[in-house]
């Protein structure tokens, strides 16, 4: 072996150690540093008080709300009023420091100032939850073991400001849930008389001719009424909704008779997703109104479709349709000729799926109007 081929052996066998020993060093590197383990412990925290929060004030949700937020004061305990002062929850060893605290309580929601109180072991940190819409919504008392310093104080402040906001954003969603039970009943009001009364009269002209014919659409006319005006929450699935279509269009094809052709192409994958409640029936009224009873005949084709994420929803008709520059505006219910509820449901599927979601209408003179909208086949948060 000669002396160059040594150098190159000892150069290589150096390489390959100082190799060893960089890849060795990678490998027992800490994955994250403790500044950004402790960034994501004070996020995992402040989501977990959010959960309760987020349902409203009360004792349960203090309760469930309360070993959060003292986790993220780092307090020795942590007392939760509501805006009357009244004590919702304590977490920690604070029996002394709750007696007194209501008194407490009601100077800081009068003055809408924090209330600092100091005992010989401990000291208290009133500090009001305050929103812009409501004022005070709650008191939050942080009770620690020494004075407490600038640091302890400004963190008060952000977490109570955090807990205000949770609250109003649990007001929003109240607010949104009220509002979406509005519109159904909204969308119950509007299930046309004239159909009530084209039901009834169409029920009674076989009560003589066909008697069973006419038991039967009387139950289907029941079952129809019945799940219309249910009061089992703002969803259901679309299976559920195609049967109380189905009963709508029995009972109109024996009033137009062969006049109505109906067509159904529905995929079974997308019979269970969830869809909101008398999401279809203005469609299908609005195709039987303005398509078909307009001309006394007409074609009506209902599509359910599975399109990956989505479920992709039709109903098309091929009546005398109507001017798209109405539809140009946005706003469907001011559109001549369609039924105000499609204004409704596109309101509802947007404000459900977000604005990705709302309804699409092809529609032209003289050909026809078809009506589409997607829903995704999950979202978190509603369920039938």
């Amino acid at each position: 072996m000669t002396a160059t081929t040594t150098v190159v052996l000892v150069a290589i066998v150096a390489m390959v150690v100082a190799a060893v020993v960089v890849i060795t060093r990678r490998g027992t590197r800490p994955l994250t540093t403790p500044t950004e383990r402790a960034v994501h412990a004070a996020l995992s925290t402040a989501s977990s008080a959010a959960r309760p929060l987020r349902r409203g004030l009360d004792a349960n949700s203090a309760a469930d709300a309360a070993p959060h937020l003292r986790t993220l004061t780092g307090a020795h305990a942590v007392v939760v009023a509501g805006p009357d002062g009244t004590v919702l929850a304590v977490n920690g060893p604070a029996d002394e420091e709750t007696v007194d605290f209501p008194t407490t309580a009601r100077r800081a929601i009068d003055t809408e100032r924090r209330v600092l109180v100091r005992r010989a072991t401990r000291s208290v940190v009133v500090q009001p939850v305050l929103t812009e819409s409501a004022g005070v919504v709650c008191v939050l008392g942080v009770v620690t073991a020494a004075e407490p310093g600038p640091g302890l104080l400004g963190v008060c402040t952000e977490v109570a400001r955090y807990v205000g906001e949770q609250l109003e954003l649990a007001e929003l969603d109240a607010g949104r849930a009220r509002l979406d039970r509005a519109e159904v009943r909204a969308l119950r009001a509007q299930i046309s008389p004239h159909f009530i009364y084209n039901a009834l009269t169409t029920v009674a002209s076989f009560v003589r001719t066909d008697p069973d014919r006419a038991r039967e659409l009387v139950l289907e006319f029941a079952d129809f009424t019945r799940y219309s005006f249910r009061s089992a929450g703002e969803y259901t699935v679309l299976a559920d909704e195609l049967r109380n279509i189905d009963r709508y269009l029995t009972l109109e094809r024996a009033r137009f008779g062969d006049s109505l052709d109906v067509t159904l192409q529905i995929a079974p994958e997308v019979l269970g997703v969830v869809v909101p409640f008398l999401a279809l029936q203005p469609l299908v009224e609005n195709a039987v109104r303005h398509g078909v009873a307009g001309r006394g005949r007409g074609r009506i084709t209902i599509v359910a479709a599975d399109a990956g994420t989505d479920a992709a929803i039709s109903v098309e008709d091929d009546g005398v349709g109507m001017d798209p520059e109405l539809l140009r505006s946005g706003d469907l219910g001011a559109a001549e000729g369609v039924h105000v509820g499609l204004s409704n449901v596109d309101d509802r599927l947007r404000a459900a799926f977000g604005n990705d979601y709302g309804l699409v209408v092809e529609t032209a003179p003289d050909a026809g109007t078809k009506v589409s909208m997607r829903v995704p086949k999950f979202r978190p948060g509603v369920r039938a």
